[in-house]
């Protein structure tokens, strides 16, 4: 079994922000929520505004299901080994992984020299 996968870079941009005293957001503007003992985990688009750091997504396009190993430690190795922090959100089909923006060509590099394939579109 193969763990390459076709990849898209996701065209909106996020942010990640940490809320220690939460336990849902003020508002509905939201992508991913992940609540921990240590508070909550939001995803969301950024705004143009925004002063926090932003992330981009790549998101496979084929669905593996939850039964299949492997395809997230395929994704994240090689962007561990460029060394390049990752924030991940899981869906039931498959894996949100974010990457700096400022790191994207090199992410993409990574990925792509793994045997991934990784579709980009032109970002306005």
């Amino acid at each position: 079994m193969t763990t390459a996968q076709r990849l898209h870079v996701v065209p909106s941009q996020f942010t990640v922000e940490h809320l220690p005293n939460a336990t849902f957001p003020e508002d509905d503007e939201w992508i991913a929520l992940v609540r921990a003992p240590e508070g909550l985990t939001v995803v969301r688009d950024a705004s143009p505004f925004a002063e926090t750091e932003r992330w981009v997504g790549f998101y496979g396009d084929a669905s593996h299901g939850l039964d299949t190993p492997g395809m997230l430690a395929a994704v994240v190795g090689p962007l561990a080994a460029a060394g390049i922090s990752v924030f991940v959100a899981s869906t039931y089909h498959a894996d949100l992984v974010l990457v700096p923006e400022h790191r994207l060509k090199d992410a993409t590099t990574a990925l792509s020299d793994a045997g991934h394939r990784v579709e980009t579109q032109a970002r306005g």
